[in-house]
């Protein structure tokens, strides 16, 4: 007869906890992150170099005109025309143009209108008066032969006066000649301006007939101008 006797076997706690290690165990290594190196740090490119501004050349010499010392070939400058010996009348400009000249020598600010002259209130007895009604006087002589027509374009330097010497309009105190055709003016002015040849410098006393007749804003009376006639510009 058989005896079966059952022995327990109680198996190593080794066996069924095979993650668990003792005191004595050795840890194993932790791997380590690989080290990644900074990335280096965005650098702003230098600005080119600004290249040396080139060298200033030497300024030539001004060239200045002097109105009181006419150049070469005119015999004297005045009221911003100067007359030439051959006859002929150039501006200011005209002269600075032939020179080269950049300035004017002491140019000033525009000018006072000329003082009104001592015979402003009526025509002296040595005037000349035409059947018009119109007096004059020659103050300088011109050095023209030719005398502007009804239609001519003329350059003219000029002050007007009322007779209380009042001045109301100057082409001298602007500083600059005035140019127009003749019958496109006063009916004083187109006839005066009949009697001179270039370069001659007259004194008008105009009729209010023969000037604005009474025009609302005009000046009113007998007018009196002091006229040069610079150049006929067109006959």
């Amino acid at each position: 007869m058989r005896v079966w006797i059952w022995i327990p076997v109680v198996l190593g706690s080794a066996m069924l906890f095979t993650g668990c290690r003792g005191v004595g165990d050795k840890q194993p290594e932790t791997a380590k992150p690989a080290v990644v190196p900074a990335a280096p740090a965005p650098t702003t490119p230098a600005p080119p170099a600004t290249p040396a501004p080139p060298a200033t050349p030497a300024a030539a010499a001004e060239i200045e005109f002097d109105p009181a010392n006419p150049p070469p070939g005119y015999r004297n400058c005045h009221r911003n025309h100067c007359h030439h010996e051959d006859g002929r009348v150039a501006s200011y400009a005209q002269v600075m143009q032939e020179m080269g000249a950049t300035k004017i020598k002491g140019a000033a600010a525009p000018k006072e209108p000329p003082m009104a002259p001592p015979d402003v209130a009526a025509p002296p007895a040595d005037a000349e008066k035409t059947a018009s009604g119109l007096a004059s006087k020659v103050l300088t002589g011109g050095m023209g032969q030719t005398r502007p027509g009804p239609t001519s374009v003329v350059q003219v330097h000029y002050t007007g006066w009322t007779t209380d010497g009042k001045a109301f309009d100057s082409s001298v105190a602007r500083g600059q000649p005035a140019q127009f055709p003749l019958n496109r003016v006063i009916p004083g002015w187109t006839e005066g301006l009949q009697l001179m040849v270039e370069g001659e410098e007259r004194r008008f006393w105009i009729p209010e007939e023969l000037a604005y007749k009474g025009q609302q804003g005009r000046p009113q009376g007998m007018l009196v101008f002091d006229v040069e006639l610079i150049k006929i510009v067109q006959p």
